[in-house]
């Protein structure tokens, strides 16, 4: 299953990672790779700005529950100007990260436009704990028309508090909660002015085979070859999986934390899908600025990767694939890969908000079960990979929540129902998508309306537009910001 998560990452969990495009702000749907269970620390940007508390209602949709709890929240109130805007950053599947209250694109247009700047934690990540632990029962508490009844409640309060009820109000989101600030101007007009919808995937969907097609072509565009010998790589991984012969060398090959053992189609797709999410998660991050959240491995891009699998020295395409894991392995200082299921499933049904899924990958992974889907299977012929089918993803909503596939599939229709999917009928949202990100393919990439721009940012990838600008930006990535700014500039006339 797919997403980066974060502890994740926002992302090993395989669920589906998105992003979190900045933690916090971004939303990372994948936990993947070798950084399933990794927490982003804000490393020295805890201290950056002060934690606030919120009074949350537990339930929105039942007058009679009277029960609330307190949602974490972050002020900027450097740039304001009296009479100006109101920023609202929205959190997603992991810890709000305060560094985005000192850095990033949208603190630049709050200098310009003398706009106070807030950031409001996605109820049930970071520390934002609304019940007792994680258990199913509970998480029935965690949903997107939840966390966007929060976002309605905090502007209310906060505009009557801080004297701020006629100013206008701008969302901002990247990944997951790039969705949520569409779908807050969406449903909540008369609350928020416009938003910012960034690396937003709209359309919700069970199977999402796109995202490994997006993956075959972003490796293409810098190597035409380097997709194809990953594929050999893939294949040949695939069929020694089938012989217990080959066992005691592919954990030596891959470093496994204990001898591979194959018992059922979950263990091998577990493996094949961990070590693909390499590939998948440089890509999805490709050349981005996410450094100054204090992330790890910014420095492994698509062009590294390609590099190690054209390396013919290193041996044949499958040597190659194993080298591109310890080079993961050593970039993100992990010992051994831990691929054995049984494991997995463990972690994910630990319900404590100690567990080691409860940095996001138990929410993140239910939130794709109770509504959108979003698994990253092998089902298409036209991507690298095979071994991770929509069933393995599938069958862990089962497993770790006794959700079915039937209920899974229904669940999507009504999300997009809910929300109108591709249709989003709104105005004063942007849309902006990065076209190496392979979650473009469930965004809006052209205008809607005049009023609903699209923003297609060649040679990018998740949430570019919203990370701190650089020299060595794509000169259309710097366009791209600059054009975003003007159309607030034209909004909050």
């Amino acid at each position: 299953m797919a997403f980066q998560t974060h502890d994740l990452p926002l992302c090993k969990v395989l669920a589906v990672c998105f992003a979190l495009c900045g933690l916090a702000a971004v939303g990372e749907g994948r936990f993947r790779g070798f950084r399933k269970f990794e927490v982003v620390q804000g490393s020295n940007q805890e201290a950056v700005s002060e934690e606030l508390w919120f009074t949350q209602k537990l339930d929105h949709f039942n007058g009679a529950d009277s029960r609330v709890w307190k949602q974490r929240y972050f002020v900027n109130e450097a740039f304001y100007k009296p009479g100006g805007p109101v920023f609202l950053m929205i959190g997603g599947e992991g810890p709000a990260n305060p560094a985005w209250m000192k850095e990033g694109a949208w603190l630049t247009y709050a200098e310009k436009l003398g706009a106070l700047c807030l950031m409001l934690e996605h109820r049930f990540y970071g520390k934002s704990h609304p019940t007792a632990d994680l258990s199913t029962d509970n998480l029935r508490f965690l949903s997107s028309r939840q966390a966007l009844a929060d976002l309605a409640h905090f502007r209310t309060v906060m505009g009557e508090t801080r004297g701020l009820t006629n100013r206008k109000w701008v969302a901002f989101g990247g990944s997951y909660p790039g969705s949520l600030a569409a779908w807050f101007r969406l449903k909540y007009p008369h609350l928020v002015h416009a938003s910012v919808a960034t690396s937003a995937p709209v359309f919700a969907t069970v199977n999402f085979p796109e995202y490994l097609e997006v993956v075959w072509r972003s490796l293409a565009s810098e190597n035409a070859d380097c997709p194809v010998l990953v594929k050999k790589a893939s294949d040949t991984l695939v069929e020694r999986l089938k012989d217990p012969k080959t066992f005691e060398n592919i954990t030596k090959d891959f470093n496994l934390c204990s001898p591979l053992q194959i018992q059922s189609e979950m263990d091998s797709a577990y493996l094949l899908e961990m070590l693909a999410g390499n590939f998948m998660d440089v890509v999805q991050y490709n050349e981005d600025n996410r450094g100054f959240e204090g992330v790890v491995g910014t420095n492994v891009t698509i062009k590294v990767l390609c590099g190690v699998m054209s390396d013919a020295s290193l041996g044949d395409p499958y040597a190659r694939y194993a080298a591109v894991a310890r080079l993961m392995m050593e970039t993100f200082s992990v010992k051994c890969l831990d691929t054995t299921f049984s494991n997995y499933v463990r972690d994910m049904t630990n319900t404590s908000w100690d567990g080691p899924a409860a940095g996001g990958g138990r929410q993140w992974v239910y939130q794709t079960c109770s509504e959108f889907g979003f698994y990253q299977s092998t089902d298409s012929p036209n991507q690298p990979f095979s071994g991770f089918p929509l069933g393995y993803q599938v069958k862990q909503c089962a497993s770790f929540y006794n959700i079915s596939a039937e209920e899974v599939a229904e669940a999507v229709a009504q999300t997009n129902e809910y929300y109108g999917g591709y249709e989003i009928r709104s105005s004063r949202i942007v849309f902006p998508n990065g076209s190496i990100d392979p979650w473009h393919a469930l965004g809006i990439t052209q205008d809607i309306t005049a009023e609903l721009p699209a923003v297609f940012i060649k040679g990018t990838a998740h949430c570019a537009n919203m990370y701190p600008a650089r020299s060595q930006d794509l000169p259309q990535l710097s366009e791209a910001r600059d054009h975003i700014f003007l159309l607030l500039q034209q909004w909050l006339k």
